[in-house]
C-alpha cells in the first residue's frame, strides 16, 4: 500500500488516512480563477469551486477498464488485490480529513489575481463531495455512514459506482444522486473494456443497473464512449438502459489522458460530433431527449423527466 499511495501523491492526490483521497480537478481551479464550470456545474448546478473530488476507496476497484486514467497497480508490477480494505477508518475521520484536504489543496489560490476573496472563502466551505475519484467506493464498508456524514454537513453527494456490489448499494441512505457506470452493451465487450477482476461483474452490474428505479434520488447511467472499442450496438446499450429506466443518461466521451495513454491512442477519444450522433441514437431507441451538452467536455445529456433540476 504505501508504494500505491507514494504514486498517487506524486500524481496530486492528497491521501486522507489509510484508504481515501481527495484530488482537486481542473474545474475546481477553473471555477475558483473565474473560469468555465464542470459540465456537473452546467447540467445540475454544481459549484465546481466548492465541491470535494474524493474517493473511500482509492486504490480499491473491481475493474480495471481499458479507459481508467488512474493508476491501476497490477499494471504497474504491483501486486495488489484491489477488492478488499483490510483496515478501515470511520465516516467521521474520512469526512473531516476530505474537508481539510479539500481546503489544503486550494490554499495557494489565496492572494492569486484572478481569484477574488469571496470566491476563496467560498471554496473553504465545500458544498458538494463527487465520491468518485478513484477506485469503486462500495469497496468501503461504511459507505452507508459516510454519505451520512457528509450529509450532515450540508453536502449534496453524487455517488459514482461501477455496479459490481449491489447488495452495498441496496444497503446505502440515498444520496442526492446514483451513478451507475455502462462502459458495455454485452458481457462479451464488458471483459474487453472493463476488464472485471471477478467472476459474475457484468450479472451484478445488471442487477445494479435493475435496482435504479427503487431510488427515489435522480439517477445516472453513464457512458464512457470510446471510439473504435464500445461505441456499438445502441440497441443493446438501450435494453439494459430501459431495464433501469434512470433519470438520466450522460455520454461522456474518453479522454486520452493518465495512465489510459499506456493502453489506448489519442484516435480513441471520439469528437464531440461523434458522442452527439451516438447520443442522438440512443435517445431515438429509449425516447429519451438530447436535453444538454457541454462541447469542451464532449458530453451529452439525456433525460428521461425533463430539465434537470438544479442542485442548491
Amino acid at each position: 500500500m504505501p508504494e500505491i499511495l507514494g504514486a498517487l501523491r506524486s500524481q496530486g492526490y492528497h491521501i486522507v488516512g489509510k484508504h481515501s483521497a481527495v484530488k482537486t480537478c481542473h474545474w475546481a481551479k477553473e471555477a475558483l480563477t473565474g473560469g468555465e464550470m464542470c459540465y456537473k456545474g452546467k447540467f445540475y448546478g454544481i459549484s465546481s469551486h466548492r465541491c470535494i473530488q474524493m474517493s473511500p476507496a482509492v486504490a480499491h476497484c473491481t475493474n480495471m477498464c481499458a479507459y481508467c486514467w488512474r493508476l491501476l497497480p497490477n499494471e504497474h508490477g504491483i501486486e495488489w488485490d484491489g477488492s478488499r480494505i483490510l483496515s478501515e477508518d470511520s465516516p467521521e475521520e474520512i469526512a473531516e480529513g476530505a474537508v481539510r484536504a479539500h481546503r489544503r489543496a486550494l490554499n495557494g489560490f489565496k492572494g492569486h489575481p484572478n481569484v477574488s476573496l469571496e470566491r476563496f472563502e467560498e471554496s473553504r466551505s465545500p458544498r458538494h463531495v463527487a465520491i468518485s475519484l478513484s477506485g469503486e467506493p462500495t469497496a468501503y464498508s461504511c459507505l452507508d455512514g459516510l454519505i451520512g456524514e457528509f450529509q450532515r454537513r450540508g453536502l449534496t453527494t453524487f455517488l459514482v459506482s461501477n455496479g459490481t456490489n449491489p447488495a452495498a448499494l441496496g444497503a446505502i441512505r440515498e444520496p442526492t444522486q446514483l451513478y451507475i457506470s455502462l462502459s458495455a452493451p454485452s458481457e462479451e465487450l464488458y471483459r474487453r473494456v472493463c476488464r472485471p477482476t471477478a467472476p459474475g461483474s457484468w450479472g451484478r452490474l445488471i442487477e445494479s443497473i435493475s435496482m435504479l428505479p427503487s431510488f427515489s434520488c435522480p439517477t445516472v447511467i453513464r457512458l464512457t464512449a470510446v471510439k473504435g472499442l464500445n461505441m456499438e450496438d445502441p440497441e443493446g446499450y438501450s435494453r439494459i438502459i430501459m431495464k433501469g429506466s434512470p433519470s438520466y443518461v450522460e455520454v461522456k466521451a474518453y479522454m486520452h489522458v493518465g495512465f489510459s495513454t499506456t493502453r489506448l491512442g489519442f484516435s480513441a477519444m471520439p469528437s464531440h460530433a461523434e458522442v452527439m450522433g451516438f447520443a442522438g441514437e440512443l435517445a431515438d431507441l429509449t425516447g429519451y431527449e438530447v436535453v444538454g451538452d457541454v462541447p469542451i467536455s464532449r458530453v451529452a445529456l439525456l433525460s428521461r423527466i425533463g430539465k434537470p433540476k438544479r442542485v442548491s
